[in-house]
């Protein structure tokens, strides 16, 4: 049972989508929306959006993918992980095979320009001395 304040009958876009564990924090959140990756009801939303249950969300991850949420319940205080999953319904689409693949390439691309550490102190200076910036 998620515990919701039955007084609100809204609440900002920004702050539900940090509660609701969708963003990490409420700046991310506030970001995400400013830079147009949040739509609701299939309008760009700002932060400062009224939500209300039923609406519905879509917003847009990397590589392309979109994620679509029906709001189920309202809250504007941090629940638990497992409450805060409560508070809506993921209407995503599962991926297709082709997708699953490029996520796969990609990760395995990213893995081999990452390097595994950044050098350390001694190793910085030899680049320094080698590249001539002493």
């Amino acid at each position: 049972m998620v515990n919701v304040d039955d007084s609100a009958d809204d609440v900002r876009l920004d702050v539900w989508l940090d509660v609701a564990c969708v963003y990490k924090t409420r700046s991310e959140a506030q970001k995400a929306c400013r830079g147009g990756k949040v739509e609701a009801n299939g309008q760009p939303a700002k932060p400062n959006r009224r939500l209300h249950v039923g609406d519905v969300l879509e917003i847009s991850r990397p590589l392309g993918r979109k994620q679509r949420l029906k709001v189920l319940a309202l809250a504007d205080r941090h629940l638990a992980k497992a409450d805060a999953r409560r508070l809506y319904e993921d209407l995503t689409p599962p991926p297709t095979a082709e997708e699953i693949e490029m996520r796969r390439q990609e990760r395995i691309f990213h893995a081999a320009t990452t390097p595994l550490h950044s050098p350390d102190k001694r190793q910085r200076r030899a680049l320094r001395k080698m590249r001539g910036k002493a």
